[in-house]
Order: C-alpha cells, then sequence, then structure tokens
C-alpha cells in the first residue's frame, strides 16, 4: 500500500471509530443514570465533557498545521483516544468518567484538526468530494452504532462497550505508525494578522456560524434522542429510532456528494435544510409510531448535509489554509454539539425532555436557514465568493 492510500485509509477508520465513539454516548445515558446515581442535569454534562477538549485541541491544531509536525501529532492522538476509552471503562464514579471523557475529546481533537489538512492536500484536485465521502463514512460508522450498542448490553455491562469502541481506534493507529506522512507543503503557516483577515470572511464568518447551528442540531439528537425515545418505548426501539436518524445520512450524503459538484453550495444549503424545521417539529410533539420515525428520517437527511456543504465551501473560499478553516470550522461545530445538548438537559428539568427537545431544535432550525440566507445575500452569489 502506498503512502497516500494507507493515510486515506487512517483518516477514513480514524472518523469510522470517532463516530462509534461519538454515538456510544446517548444510548448509555439510562445506564450511566443508574450506575452513578446522575440526574437528568448532571447526565447533560457528557456532551460538554467529551466536546471541550476536543474544541481546544481540533483549534490548536488546526490552526498550527503548517508548524506542528503532523504525522507524530496525529499517532499520539490515535494512541491516547485508545488509552482514554480504556480509562473511561474503568471509572469509578461519574465525575472520573467525565474526566476520562475529557481526556477522550482532547486526544481525538489533535488528529481530527489535521486529518482533513492531510486529505486536503492527498486529494486537492477533489477536495469537494473527498470531504463528502469523509463524512459519509463518518455517517456509516455512526448508523451501526446503536445496534453495536444494543448487542452490547445485551451480553455485557456499558464499560465493556467502551473496550469494543477502544478496539476500533487500532487500525488508524497501527496505520500512522507504520506509515511516513506524504508531503503536505502546500499548507501554509498563518499569523495572527492573516488570522485575523481570514476570519473576517464572510464566507468564513457565515460557514463558522452555519457549523454551529449545525453542531447543535446534531448535538441534540445524538444526545438526547434515545433518551426520549425510552420514555415511549423499550430500550432496543429507542435505539433503533436514532439508527434510523442517522440511517438517513448515507443517502443524504450519496447524493450530497453528486450535487456538491453541480449547485450551487448556499442554494443546496437552502434547498436540503428547508424541511427539517416541520420534520422536527412533529417528531417532537408527541407523535409515535410510524410518524415518529418518519419524521426522524427526514430530519436526519436534511441536517446531514450541513456539515459536508459548510466544509467544503469554506476550505474552498482559502484552500491555502485548510488547516485554520479546518479548526475553525470544526471548532463551531462542537461549540454548538457541546452547548445545545447541556441547554437540553436544564429545559428538561422543568419543562420535560420533549419539549425541551422541540423548542431548542425548531429554534436552531429557523436560524439555520436565516443564517444561509442572509450569507448568501451578504456574498451575492449562492456559490464560492472568489476573490476576498
Amino acid at each position: 500500500m502506498d503512502r497516500a492510500r494507507a493515510w486515506t485509509v487512517a483518516v477514513f477508520s480514524f472518523i469510522f471509530a470517532d463516530a462509534v465513539a461519538v454515538q456510544a454516548r446517548g444510548p448509555i445515558l439510562a445506564s450511566l443514570g443508574e450506575e452513578f446515581g446522575a440526574s437528568t442535569a448532571a447526565l447533560g454534562l457528557v456532551a460538554p465533557a467529551g466536546t471541550a477538549g476536543f474544541l481546544v485541541a481540533v483549534v490548536v491544531t488546526g490552526i498550527l498545521a503548517g508548524r506542528v509536525r503532523m504525522r507524530p501529532t496525529l499517532l499520539a492522538g490515535a494512541a491516547c483516544t485508545v488509552g482514554a476509552l480504556v480509562a473511561m471503562s474503568a471509572a469509578p464514579t461519574y465525575a472520573l468518567f467525565l474526566f476520562a471523557l475529557l481526556g477522550q475529546g482532547t486526544a481525538a481533537g489533535a488528529f481530527r484538526g489535521l486529518d482533513r489538512v492531510v486529505l486536503s492536500h492527498l486529494h486537492a484536485d477533489s477536495r469537494a468530494r473527498i470531504y463528502t465521502v469523509y463524512t459519509l463514512v463518518w455517517a456509516v460508522g455512526a448508523v451501526l452504532t446503536p445496534q453495536l450498542v444494543s448487542v452490547v448490553l445485551a451480553v455485557d455491562e456499558w464499560r465493556t462497550l467502551f473496550l469494543v469502541v477502544a478496539c476500533a481506534f487500532l487500525p488508524a493507529t497501527l496505520l500512522a505508525a507504520r506509515y511516513d506522512l506524504p508531503s503536505v507543503d502546500a499548507e501554509r503557516s498563518i499569523s495572527r494578522s492573516d488570522l485575523a483577515r481570514l476570519l473576517r470572511r464572510p464566507a468564513v464568518l457565515g460557514s463558522c456560524l452555519g457549523m454551529a447551528l449545525t453542531g447543535a442540531l446534531e448535538g441534540v439528537l445524538f444526545t438526547w434522542l434515545v433518551y426520549y425515545a425510552e420514555t415511549m418505548y423499550p430500550t432496543t426501539t429507542a435505539n433503533a429510532l436514532l439508527s434510523v436518524y442517522l440511517l438517513a445520512y448515507i443517502p443524504a450524503r450519496l447524493g450530497c456528494a453528486t450535487a456538491i459538484e453541480r449547485v450551487p453550495h448556499l442554494l443546496l444549503l437552502l434547498t436540503a435544510l428547508a424541511p427539517a424545521v416541520p420534520a422536527l417539529a412533529v417528531a417532537f410533539s408527541g407523535v409515535t409510531g410510524p410518524t415518529l420515525f418518519v419524521t426522524v428520517f427526514v430530519a436526519g437527511a436534511a441536517i446531514s448535509i450541513g456539515f459536508p456543504v459548510l466544509s467544503a465551501y469554506a476550505v474552498e473560499s482559502a484552500p491555502e489554509y485548510s488547516g485554520p478553516l479546518n479548526a475553525v470550522t470544526n471548532g463551531s461545530t462542537y461549540v454548538g454539539l457541546a452547548a445545545a445538548p447541556a441547554v437540553v438537559g436544564v429545559l428538561a428539568n422543568r419543562y420535560g425532555i420533549g419539549s425541551a427537545i422541540q423548542w431548542t431544535v425548531v429554534a436552531v432550525a429557523i436560524a439555520f436557514l436565516l443564517t444561509i440566507g442572509t450569507l448568501w445575500r451578504w456574498t451575492g452569489t449562492p456559490g464560492v465568493p472568489q476573490g476576498e
């Protein structure tokens, strides 16, 4: 296997495993509550704990992508992720579990801050498509996770689940240890003044806000959908509902991989995300049966388009700064992922989980559509603005 292919496989295997690690958190909230006696508000800390370290690491490594030694950083991130997951499986208290989760997020963030930089330079001629495939691989891992959780919990406890997840990161770790990284000399270092100018570009500002809102939607559903469904269904059915939501990502992102090369980015986002508002409003209105499953699928298909399209939109606006752009867009996504589930946890204690989710996700989805419409008006084009 040549180095370019080996590192492409390493990145894709890591993102697959990272999807499993992230999606495993929501379905075990009830188990964590029983094990540690945690309240609903305390369980809402799982998402911020998994995201805080990730956010810092992904921003720092991404911004310094033109200066840091990439291969050692990627290898350390993959190896430390494995160690942190093992620590999570052995945590004797909820506080220590959250601390190990913080470490796992930090280690994963060190890898994720650089992985799309590597792909950007290995596949410079097909950057938008490779980013969409990257998110599709993530979606496949995410879809499989709820059923993996059900299988593991059927035969053992939640601690075993994190040992299984740790094993999923071993291929990326071994490939990073085995192969030298191909040259990414085209990646430019960035000064503070250049970074400030970059962040003032409409395409970058709009992408960051849009990514934060997309992250908020995904964070709420990843964290709380199973918990909500367990108020109406047994755990296996509740996990199946999350699988349906995530299953929608696969056809949607397959279609996106083709559409992104033919349809202007902002037009694609508005068209794709519009159905999310009514779908989310109905899904969390208390409906059950086929209506719940269909509306959750529609919402998943719509929301799944946000991340790959905005990622490509931001990087295509300044491809020579793919590292810093990867950092700020990833970081924005995880701000939303961390904050929104915690807000829902607080609201749920007072108003109930269904109302808390519905109010939050509908408001965020509307804000996303307004953001994309404003960005289109600001830049004067539905495509990537040129010559900013």
